[in-house]
């Protein structure tokens, strides 16, 4: 009997992907045997993308790969993300209130609130994405799928890399396409909307995959995963807040709302139609599948998210930003504590990327049986 085929599912989140690595840290203690890869099936979204290329390249040593995640996350800094100099951050806002003052004389709009060069200097000297065929060749790797969403046709296009016998897909509003995985895939996949720029990729513009992602879940299916393990990057469900009032929210709590949108509730949501559906095929015989010629499996899945709330841990550690940022950030209302969602997502700094790290290795000791079984079965 082969072993089934288990997918890792890193969502989307910026800062907030720190909290997948105190997962993988706790899960490599857990390992029997760390150096082998425990997820055949990488899918990474937005930050989650750089997160699942980079265990890709070192899908031949498992554990080395997730100390070189951690070499990164506990010791960032917001200048390797992008731009947090003085001077950059004023010719940011200088373009971004000058188009909105006198559009009309302005021949070319600000592409993005920040420029997220740095990153790209960072993935290329960190990541050898050669690596991804060496590992798949090897046989420590099935594939990885990296989703970007393109702005022209708005469909959630999953670029995979991986076995050569896996079928391309055409859904809904869904694509994946076989390609090699580049550094412009993970930048593109990782431009949040407004706040880094779009990347262009063969013919058409594309942004952040979490836009547009209705069903996050997907691309592990197509490649052929019959067990996934979702980290999400934020509380899939909570008890909602008492209202504060009549106070009218701040640009930093609206675009803080709308990145959660961006970031939870596809994913949510995609998990709870799984559910759904592997009660109903759970009533079904395997064998009347057979002669029906169904099509659809049962899926294992099991989800690990933070169990605190992420705004509130970044509300804490927001005085660790760069001064210029915090400045930018308190002129929108992001350094109140009603605007710590959208700081949670920009705050690539120590304090609060260990804190999350520290966060995740937690919540995931915490559920040591249920992960051991989920991984082995012991």
């Amino acid at each position: 009997m082969t072993e089934p085929r288990t997918a890792l599912i890193l969502t989307g989140g910026g800062a907030r992907a720190g909290y997948q690595v105190g997962v993988l840290k706790a899960i490599r203690e857990l390992l029997r045997a760390p150096q082998r890869n425990p997820f055949p099936i990488l899918c990474g979204t937005s930050a989650g993308a750089l997160n699942a290329a980079s265990l890709a390249a070192a899908a031949e040593d498992f554990g080395a790969g997730v100390d070189g995640l951690l070499q990164v996350w506990e010791n960032f800094r917001a200048h390797q993300v992008y731009r947090a100099d003085p001077l950059s951050m004023g010719i940011s806002g200088a373009r971004w209130v000058s188009t909105l003052a006198l559009g009309w004389l302005t021949r070319r709009s600000p592409r993005s609130l920040l420029d997220n060069a740095p990153l790209r200097r960072l993935l290329a000297d960190s990541l050898d994405l050669s690596r991804i065929g060496r590992a798949i060749d090897s046989g420590a790797l099935h594939s990885i799928s990296i989703t970007c969403s393109g702005y022209s046709t708005g469909q959630s296009v999953s670029f995979f890399q991986g076995r050569a016998d896996i079928e391309p897909w055409r859904r809904s509003q869904r694509v994946g396409a076989p390609t090699e995985i580049s550094l412009d895939h993970l930048m593109a996949s990782s431009a949040i909307p407004f706040v880094f720029p779009a990347v262009h990729l063969n013919r058409e513009w594309f942004g952040d995959g979490s836009m547009r992602q209705v069903a996050p879940v997907s691309p592990a299916i197509h490649l052929g995963a019959e067990k996934i393990l979702v980290v999400g990057a934020g509380q899939m469900t909570h008890e909602s807040e008492r209202p504060t009032g009549a106070i009218y929210p701040s640009l930093a709590q609206i675009a803080g709302h709308a990145l959660s949108s961006i970031f939870l509730d596809s994913m949510a949501v995609d998990l709870e139609r799984m559910n759904r559906i592997n009660r109903t095929l759970s009533l079904i015989p395997p064998s009347v599948r057979r002669e029906n010629g169904m099509t659809l499996r049962p899926i294992e899945v099991l989800t690990i998210a933070p169990s605190q709330r992420l705004d509130q841990l970044a509300a804490r550690h927001a005085r660790a930003l760069p001064w210029a940022v915090r400045v930018m950030l308190r002129g929108i209302g992001a350094m109140n504590p009603n605007g710590g969602a959208l700081t949670s997502y920009l705050l690539f700094e120590q304090p609060y990327t260990r804190a999350l790290i520290d966060l995740g290795y937690a919540d995931t000791l915490a559920r040591r049986d249920e992960v051991l079984q989920f991984l082995d079965g012991s």
